[in-house]
């Protein structure tokens, strides 16, 4: 289970580099004058695709390469998974967290998918496009693929082809492990990942190195992952406005999890755009519980009022939405995911002078200040909420007061343990951080400062707020 957990955890968090990666550009152009203490983000050209091939490619594709031979998969973990997505072939009865997959050597893999980060559950059905929020990183996972190389020697002996297919996923796996332990379950260390996988490439082609080309800081810093449903709006990726130029470019940077070279990654970088087609068709879902229809039209008029110059306007033939990266000094919320970019150039400037960057479809990582003011469709599901999901609830974020220190859930997900008056997630308040399902909001990272602009509302007013945000 352990090695199941941490397969999917990697690419999760890799993929959660496609997940906090967000979208395509949209035509949307600011309006005059940007509110104080926010700078409007420039759209990029992004490259057509063909949404349902794009799919295709997400649920049967290889764009992870290298992973666990199929019989021993099969033989430990079973395959008889109610969540394959109605799969065919050997990917029946595989979980929607795995592909099936052949490596270059012709030996069938399951590997990890951009799932693992981007379906969750919600209120008890799977939801693809959702960014997972009960995926636990706080134990060394690269511990659990020591076990698994055993595991893959025992059955074919560590010169068979089958070794050969598994060994770039062990390698990888190892390398990141000490590097992406997160404090709380929840919480994505997807930024660590892309860093730690860049400091073993050559820039140039893109060969794996054993040894480390540059240090990596050993704290992960914790990020929410955010809906795929919300690409589509958005002039530029990751929370802090870092992914500029091609979209799927920067996305299928994911492959470094174990390719072998550049010339694996330009295959993938074709078929990328449509993956990136099929996440722009994605709609959010829609509140599924009765709505006071009358205290939302009130709450319109107060988000209309106080939210939607960084935020937008919804519910209107022709949404807007500002693509406005808003400083630290103004949003107030943890500083240290947009800092650490800052603080450790490394990376990205590794990115910017590899073949990523390279071409008519190259990406850049371009560091900023501040936070972006996302998109809110599907707010309601979206739950906890800031950057580094520190707030358990939309009511708690609009009232910065009562937000609580320490607080646990039971991650089960179901409709039991919905809020549908706070609209998030039931919790208890606790004293301290007793275990992984507690999250600590004292610690560099995890804290749930910030973003205090409901704090002036009323308590009828930010009612009415809440009840109109389950309509987006």
């Amino acid at each position: 289970m352990k090695t199941t957990h941490f397969i999917s955890g990697l690419l999760l968090v890799l993929l959660i580099i496609l997940a906090n990666c967000r979208n395509e550009v949209s035509d949307t152009e600011p309006e005059p004058g940007t509110p104080a203490g926010t700078t409007y983000l420039e759209p990029s050209p992004q490259r057509n695709g063909d949404a349902q091939a794009g799919y295709q490619y997400l649920i049967y594709g290889d764009f992870i390469s290298s992973g666990i031979p199929l019989p021993v998969f099969k033989q430990v973990f079973g395959s008889n998974s109610p969540d394959d997505l109605g799969r065919t072939g050997d990917a029946d009865g595989i979980s929607y967290r795995f592909n099936v997959v052949t490596a270059a050597n012709g030996v069938k893999v399951v590997t990890p998918t951009c799932l693992t980060c981007h379906a969750e559950r919600l209120n008890g059905q799977v939801v693809v496009g959702l960014g997972s929020n009960t995926y636990d990183y706080t134990t060394d996972q690269a511990v659990t693929f020591q076990q698994a190389d055993l595991a893959v020697q025992l059955f074919y002996g560590q010169n068979s082809p089958e070794w050969e297919a598994y060994y770039p996923a062990s390698r990888a796996y190892q390398a990141i492990g000490p590097y992406i332990l997160t404090k709380t379950r929840g919480v994505n260390p997807a930024d660590k990942i892309f860093a730690t996988l860049s400091a073993h490439r050559h820039a140039d082609d893109l060969h794996w190195i054993d040894d480390q080309q540059f240090n990596v800081p050993l704290e992960a810093v914790p990020t929410d992952v955010p809906a795929w449903w919300l690409m589509k709006k958005k002039h530029a990726l990751y929370y802090n406005g870092l992914g500029r130029g091609d979209f799927a470019r920067l996305s299928s940077a994911s492959g470094m999890l174990t390719l072998l070279d550049s010339a694996e990654a330009r295959r993938t970088d074709d078929r990328f755009p449509d993956l990136m087609a099929w996440i722009r068709s994605l709609e959010a879902p829609a509140y599924p519980y009765p709505v006071d229809q009358a205290l939302a039209a009130a709450g319109q008029v107060v988000f209309e009022k106080n939210c939607s110059k960084c935020h937008g306007k919804y519910n209107i033939p022709d949404e807007e939405y500002p693509n406005l990266l808003v400083d630290l000094s103004t949003v107030g919320t943890d500083p240290l995911l947009s800092q650490t970019y800052q603080s450790y150039p490394e990376y990205h400037n590794w990115y910017n002078g590899s073949w990523y960057a390279l071409g008519d479809h190259k990406g850049q990582l371009l560091p900023n200040s501040g936070y972006v003011a996302p998109p809110l469709d599907g707010i309601w599901a979206t739950a906890p909420y800031l950057h580094n999901g520190s707030v358990p609830t939309l009511e708690d974020l609009l009232n910065s007061p009562q937000r609580p220190a320490y607080w646990k859930r039971t991650f089960d997900n179901t409709e039991a343990e919905y809020d549908k008056v706070k609209v998030g997630w039931k919790y208890s308040v606790e004293t301290s951080q007793a275990d992984a399902d507690t999250y600590n909001t004292t610690l560099a990272g995890y804290r749930n400062q910030g973003h205090t602009f409901g704090d002036v509302l009323g308590a009828d007013d930010r009612k009415a707020l809440i009840e109109y945000l389950k309509t987006l």
